[in-house]
């Protein structure tokens, strides 16, 4: 039967999500309180008629949502301009396979700017989007600060490729703010979830137990053993929430029924804690998502803090890579 049909059933039940003219990490709880993930067959869309700007985030779970719907089960209002425009050019309605309507744009050159939705499934895609992310952070003179974001990145996205058990593997976005000099990245998959990957290793009993393990350092569901694997050191959550602790900023995860995000620090604190919880954050209620979501704001103003951090992450993981390759021409010939 007809989708209109359905829509007029007093039975009829869908997702739905609504996209606001501002949905950031620090007031992401208004999308959230709209957002309805009834019935994953159907999906609705609707819009501010006038501005839209929220974070890379937003437009994951959206994307992600709508990504094995067929269009025909997608119902999004028509758009007006620059709302449209705007979603147009992060590729939003390109990536489910629909088209509400907005008119044809110019589009300029993204780099250095943003990166739209896009899919990453296996390492030739994590290898791309690592590339365009290097635009982004400005830092022209430093390659070594470039290298400690993008390893963090790729153990992040990793990590979902090799665990979520999901089909679509993850879907990211970013974008960059010449007026804040931040840089804004969000990565959703819709696998199996924080608490089930876990389990694997630990026991778990809920999404709160679940998110806290994975923000502690050396905590991955490869192993029980602290500090993880060679391939899987369980330190890429925790560096990338310090990233943004150091500049006072905002992220957030979400897994199951809850949503855990860090809060502002204050000017005169500094001090990085290996228990997240320990850390100025709020627990937040949310729709069931079964996979995990991930939003971080990083400043890139080169403070000391900042430095400092960046200078730590990329030797940490130098001495990663140096101890995999010894690891691997010391293994035992047989003949």
């Amino acid at each position: 039967m007809p989708l209109a049909f359905y829509q007029d059933s007093r039975y009829f039940k869908q997702m739905e999500v609504h996209i606001p003219n501002s949905a950031f990490l620090g007031n992401i709880n208004g999308f959230l309180s709209t957002l309805k993930l009834d019935n994953p067959d159907f999906l609705k869309i609707t819009a501010n008629p006038k501005w839209i700007s929220v974070h890379p985030l937003i437009l994951c779970i959206i994307g992600i949502l709508g990504k094995n719907i067929p269009a025909d089960k997608i119902t999004c209002e028509l758009i007006a301009a620059p709302s449209g425009h705007y979603l147009k050019r992060m590729k939003l309605f390109e990536f489910m396979g629909i088209n509400p309507g907005v008119k044809e744009i110019v589009e300029h050159e993204p780099a250095g700017r943003f990166i739209p939705l896009t899919q990453v499934k296996n390492s030739n895609d994590l290898d791309y989007f690592l590339k365009d992310l290097v635009p982004l952070l400005h830092f022209d003179n430093d390659p070594k600060h470039v290298k400690s974001i993008q390893h963090i990145f790729s153990e992040l996205i990793r990590n979902v490729l090799e665990h979520s058990r999901s089909s679509d593997g993850a879907v990211v976005c970013a974008q960059y703010f010449k007026k804040t000099n931040k840089i804004s990245i969000g990565v959703a998959d819709m696998g199996i979830g924080l608490q089930k990957s876990l389990s694997q290793s630990y026991p778990v009993k809920d999404s709160i137990e679940a998110i806290n393990l994975a923000l502690t350092p050396g905590v991955t569901g490869t192993t029980s053993k602290p500090g993880g694997t060679a391939q899987n050191a369980g330190f890429g959550l925790f560096l990338i929430k310090s990233i943004a602790y150091t500049g006072g900023n905002f992220f957030n995860i979400m897994s199951g029924d809850k949503m855990y995000k860090l809060l502002q620090k204050k000017k005169s604190s500094f001090k990085l804690s290996g228990d997240p919880f320990k850390d100025r954050h709020s627990i937040i209620s949310i729709p069931f998502w079964t996979g995990v979501a991930v939003g971080v704001d990083i400043s890139l103003e080169k403070t000391t803090e900042f430095s400092s951090l960046l200078d730590n992450i990329h030797d940490f993981y130098s001495k990663e890579v140096r101890g995999q390759k010894k690891a691997r021409y010391k293994r035992p010939k047989f003949e």
